[in-house]
């Protein structure tokens, strides 16, 4: 016992020690998040580097150098349904450990039924984490001349599907710039280069948590 004890106590062994330590991997490995959205998301009327996406690949290599890889693949004017003709390719093309699905504001504006919204939202979950993917579903709201009853299907879907396949949901991704018209471009629907760091800050809890 006195010989290990000399033994550990040299300086040697504890150099040794010290270099498989520091060659031991990190505890966060290394993640793509693959970001599937509408114009909110794609930086609609402002220049991309100004967009929540491009700030949130900003933020992750300041908090974690060359780990996290972010994909934008969302598309200004995107729908649901046009989002799961794309996805396949997507998750076959990245395969991501986080998917975030930011979609459902062009159908509602488009007056399309709830019931196919939420059927497709599912879908996407569905695809998602049948590719080992964790998957954040973003929520959103439309405006009140669409009716009562529209407005609250439609709001509800997010809480359904997020419910049946037990995925975190952001019940608002425009809370805090909805309503704001310093925070909107003059169309009065899409976020202004602004309202961007709220986005994040919106989104970043949860992106944070799932990684």
């Amino acid at each position: 016992m006195q010989i290990l004890s000399r033994l550990f106590k040299s300086k040697t062994v504890k150099n040794s020690v010290l270099s498989v330590m520091a060659c031991l991997p990190l505890t966060v490995s290394a993640k793509t998040i693959l970001v599937v959205g509408d114009s909110l998301s794609a930086g609609y009327g402002i220049n991309p580097e100004q967009g929540w996406v491009q700030l949130l690949q900003k933020r992750l290599d300041q908090q974690y150098p060359k780990q996290h890889k972010v994909v934008n693949a969302s598309v200004s004017g995107e729908t649901t349904s046009g989002a799961l003709a794309r996805l396949p390719k997507l998750l076959q093309s990245y395969k991501p450990e986080i998917v975030v699905i930011e979609l459902g504001g062009n159908d509602a504006l488009r007056g399309q039924p709830p019931q196919m919204i939420q059927k497709n939202l599912a879908q996407l979950v569905q695809q998602s984490q049948k590719s080992k993917a964790k998957v954040l579903l973003f929520g959103m709201k439309i405006p009140p001349n669409y009716g009562t009853a529209y407005s609250q299907a439609f709001e509800n879907n997010y809480k359904v599907v997020s419910q049946q396949y037990k995925v975190k949901l952001l019940p608002f991704f425009m809370q805090g710039i909805a309503g704001h018209k310093n925070l909107m471009q003059n169309d009065q629907i899409h976020p202004n280069a602004k309202a961007q760091s709220i986005l994040l800050e919106n989104a970043y809890p949860y992106i944070k948590g799932a990684l």
